[in-house]
């Protein structure tokens, strides 16, 4: 049955992505919005208190506020004692005042703070399963330090917008709707003066945001870029030290090194231009209130406290509107880490609709003219046919390319085959779960990986459950025991990173324990046994055909000591199977098996007669 090839999904729109992700948290957002205007109500007050003082001061006519806190002074008090009693009266509000916006101030931080933590944690934890979900295709396109420059910074970027930028978006517009009915109150013809330059404010904002939008996004790629080559770097050290490539390394993350930092220049100056001008629009608003205001006072058209107010509000709300430029910088940052990490989230997963298979395969294997290529025009496999019975151990060959480890891939549904079939016992591979289908296949890669960690919790990584003992069998049948025991710590010794304080032999013998340690129904072995030498080999091989008798082995590889041993040999070339037989039946027909071990025989007598001629006494 052919492979259906997974549709192409639309990109995720931001707004839904945003969302979703903050489903379990409008409440905190909720409660940072309600505490914001009360906030704002209880700081708002401060400026008509302090009007209202000023005028009394000033000898102006009693106002609301003055009429009102006169009901809390004695009616006995002279003119002096009043004003002193009204000062202190204000001067107490205007402390309760301040502390009960502190309290709405620290109530709002604390709810957008969880609600930013909260949702960072989740986009994380959403990304990462999205991540280990996705094709092996995928892995192959992105780069690894671009996954994690996406994983980390973007997400930051992202947390950083809702903890800090979103509530600066919800103060100035808050701000503006609150605060202009109040100037307005206070002198309509001052309010037009105050409001002169807001749109000027206003629109530069949106113009700045459409540019530095652009510009971050390089500032991101180039940091990408960077990080990709710093993570080549770590991870390959010992190529480059054994190349002596430190040199050219370092020119080359000095050339990644200098285009973020260009990058980032032009970015700065940018910022720096708009905050500049912006400044100067700002206090030029301010001083052109004061000045007009103060000739208005001298003409007894407008009270101190009066001006006094209208320079408080106009500082409260033109900052805010200014700061609206660095706000939207923030959520072009955030716009464009979003969109990063939707490119991602938009990628389809491999399937999982799939039916699983809960009973324990036997282990027989079935291809019916499997075809698959990665690139259209060059196939990599062509009409594939074989049977493989359970139990049998079966050996593939074949020169390099020649698709031996991509039809591994197919058995483990890594990739999918674009025609023909692949039978498990009963089952068609492409209708059961891969999850099911990768339970029962314990498989050892070409590239022995371990993770950083103990020797144990690398063994447990297919079975968490297994005891000491069955730990200790694997490892004795991979031949890794003795070692692991001479170990300071044994099974509790840390390996580093990938694996780095042990040899290729070793890394590949404990990759062997932890798939035998999985008893799989069907044992893969990727050219596993490569880094150990012949007696190790022998040793490794003859342990498992006494274990495997009832499992399924298959053994890519391209020793003859490896191979010959194995029930049949299947020998590919260009994608097609050219010859199949037992290691006997092959070496004496005509062909690539034959040819191979006509060379792998003169090399080991060319071997032998060297060590015997410096035997030789002289």
């Amino acid at each position: 049955m052919p492979t259906e090839k997974q549709p192409s999904h639309p990109k995720l729109k931001l707004w839904p992505l945003f969302l979703r992700t903050s489903r379990d948290f409008r409440g905190q957002l909720l409660i940072a919005l309600i505490s914001m205007i009360a906030c704002f109500i209880f700081l708002f007050t401060v400026p008509m208190i302090t009007r209202s003082m000023l005028d009394q001061l000033s000898g102006e006519q009693p106002d609301t506020y003055f009429r009102l806190i006169s009901v809390f002074i004695p009616a006995d008090f002279d003119s002096d004692a009043v004003l002193y009693a009204s000062l202190g009266i204000s001067a107490l509000l205007i402390v309760i005042v301040t502390a009960l916006a502190g309290v709405f101030v620290f109530l709002r931080g604390r709810a957008i703070a969880a609600a930013a933590e909260g949702m960072a944690r989740r986009l994380r934890d959403t990304l990462m399963d999205h991540i280990n979900h996705l094709p092996i295709g995928f892995h192959q396109r992105f780069d690894t330090g671009d996954l994690i420059q996406r994983c980390t910074s973007d997400i930051e970027t992202f947390r950083v917008f809702i903890s800090g930028q979103i509530i600066e978006i919800g103060r100035a517009i808050l701000m503006l709707i609150i605060v202009t009915p109040i100037l307005l109150s206070l002198d309509v013809k001052m309010t037009g003066i105050a409001m002169l330059t807001m749109p000027l404010l206003l629109i530069s904002a949106v113009l700045f945001f459409g540019r530095v939008k652009v510009m971050f996004q390089e500032v991101d790629e180039s940091e990408a870029a960077l990080t990709t080559v710093l993570q080549e770097n770590l991870t390959g050290i010992r190529v480059v030290r054994a190349f002596a490539r430190q040199d050219f390394e370092r020119q080359k993350f000095g050339g990644a090194n200098a285009r973020f930092r260009d990058e980032n220049q032009r970015l700065m100056r940018f910022l720096g231009f708009y905050y500049g001008a912006s400044d100067i629009v700002c206090l030029f608003q301010v001083g052109l209130i004061l000045f007009i205001g103060a000739q208005w006072v001298l003409a007894d058209e407008m009270t101190v406290g009066t001006l006094f107010a209208f320079i408080t509000y106009e500082s409260m709300i033109i900052w805010p509107i200014r700061h609206m430029g660095r706000v939207l910088t923030d959520s072009g940052k955030a716009v464009v880490a979003l969109r990063r990490l939707s490119e991602i989230l938009s990628e389809p997963v491999e399937s999982n609709t799939e039916r699983a298979v809960h009973q324990p395969l036997k282990g027989g294997i079935k291809l019916s003219h499997v075809n698959f290529r990665f690139e259209p025009t060059k196939p990599v496999l062509s009409d594939v046919s074989l049977t493989i019975a359970p139990g049998e151990t079966v050996a593939l060959m074949g020169p390099p390319g020649s698709g031996k480890s991509t039809l591994l891939q197919l058995l483990l549904r890594l990739e999918d085959q674009d025609s023909g079939t692949i039978w498990l016992d009963d089952h068609s591979l492409n209708e059961v779960s891969r999850k099911s289908i990768r339970h029962q296949i314990g498989v050892v890669l070409q590239e022995s990986f371990l993770f950083a960690g103990t020797i144990g919790e690398n063994l447990r990584i297919g079975r968490t459950t297994a005891d000491d003992e069955a730990l200790r069998a694997a490892a004795a049948t991979a031949d890794i025991l003795e070692t692991i025991d001479g170990l300071p710590n044994g099974f509790a010794t840390h390996v580093g990173e990938r694996g780095v304080t042990l040899s290729g032999g070793q890394r590949q013998r404990l990759s062997i324990a932890r798939a035998l340690l999985k008893d799989p129904a069907i044992l893969i072995l990727d050219d596993a046994l490569s880094a150990v030498d012949t007696d190790t080999e022998a040793s490794i091989l003859a342990n498992l055909k006494v274990l495997r008798q009832e499992k399924t082995t298959i053994i890519v590889a391209h020793r003859l000591s490896t191979i010959m041993q194995a029930d049949r040999i299947f020998v590919l070339e260009d994608g097609k199977i050219a010859q199949a037989g037992n290691h006997q039946t092959l070496s004496q027909t005509q062909g690539i098996y034959q040819d191979l071990c006509v060379l792998q025989g003169q090399v080991q007598r060319e071997i032998v007669s060297q060590r015997d001629t410096k035997e030789l006494p002289a």
